[in-house]
């Protein structure tokens, strides 16, 4: 089943552009951990706030913070798409290196999304 490709945007075709489910599900983590609570008016808790723990000292408890927040926001918001396996936060100079092993829950498939998130203004 194809879905919007996220960000939208228009084919070769000049169509509305489609993602198959791998990609879809992809793009929904990516959305999940970019997007701040808050941000959207009529969902407001959506996001996880991952962009605010750019700014934070780079420690251990801040790498355990991180990885928790990250977890517990996917499980939230895509648990009827997917199973959380296993949730590694790197720091890399200004941005976070996101990395999310999951089985997507319909095809009982296992897959691995990596979310660079950088520094700077959300």
């Amino acid at each position: 089943m194809n879905r919007i490709d996220y960000p939208f945007q228009f084919d070769g075709r000049g169509r509305t552009a489609q993602s198959n489910e791998d990609e879809y599900i992809r793009e929904l983590i990516e959305q999940v951990l970019l997007t701040a609570p808050g941000e959207r008016v009529m969902r407001p808790t959506f996001g996880s706030g991952v962009r605010q723990l750019l700014f934070g000292a780079a420690s251990p408890e801040a790498a355990t913070a991180s990885q928790y927040l990250v977890q517990s926001s996917l499980q939230q918001w895509l648990a009827d798409l997917i199973t959380i396996e296993a949730v590694d936060v790197q720091a890399q100079e200004s941005a976070l290196l996101i990395t999310v092993q999951y089985v997507v829950r319909r095809s009982q498939t296992r897959a691995r999304a990596e979310i660079n998130v950088a520094g700077g203004a959300p």
